[in-house]
């Protein structure tokens, strides 16, 4: 079984965010799957499931995603290996893909949380968000929503993200760096 989670905050004012670029794939590749909607409090997340995969979108804000990834982890008997976490990334351009396993947190308190919860060894989809150019307003850029430009291509953004999660259960992660690290031009 695998464990694909999205990172962003719950509530309808966050939706279109760039901390919510997880939510927005997970909510793209559930829409496409037939699913089943799994309701267990203690997750305290939107969980689905469909064949051996648990789609996730911690409910708990980003600060404390490790507390629902760790619930799910533990109830399902899931191994970090088997841990897809896909996330916003400010030092990447934004539409820039990267692939890793563990590294540090980069100061995204989302990873701090998972990491305090589970460790660090489980796979990560970066996805770019670009940063802002006052380094003292990266709260207000990580909750401010995609401009125009990049509304219109967060599609393809999404998309690719997409097509690598399966090849992420199957190929180790030097091939998925090699196959699957893109750029928008």
């Amino acid at each position: 079984m695998y464990l694909i989670a999205g990172l962003g905050n719950p509530g309808d004012k966050y939706i279109k965010t760039r901390h919510n670029i997880g939510f927005l794939v997970i909510d793209e590749i559930t829409k496409k799957l037939d699913t089943s909607n799994i309701s267990n409090q203690n997750f305290n997340s939107i969980t689905k499931k469909y064949r051996t995969n648990i789609y996730a979108k911690p409910q708990t804000f980003m600060n404390e995603s490790g507390i629902s990834i760790l619930n799910i982890v533990e109830y399902y008997n899931i191994p970090n290996e088997n841990i897809i976490i896909v996330h916003d990334d400010l030092d990447l351009p934004y539409g820039t893909i990267k692939y890793k396993i563990g590294g540090g947190h980069g100061g995204h308190n989302g990873l701090r949380s998972i990491d305090e919860h589970i460790g660090k060894d489980y796979m990560r989809i970066r996805v770019g968000i670009g940063k802002p150019e006052d380094k003292r307003d990266v709260a207000n850029y990580v909750l401010s929503d995609f401009s125009k430009e990049e509304q219109q291509k967060i599609g393809d953004v999404i998309d690719h993200v997409i097509s690598s999660i399966e090849p992420m259960k199957e190929l180790d992660i030097n091939e998925i760096k090699s196959k699957f690290t893109f750029k928008l031009s």
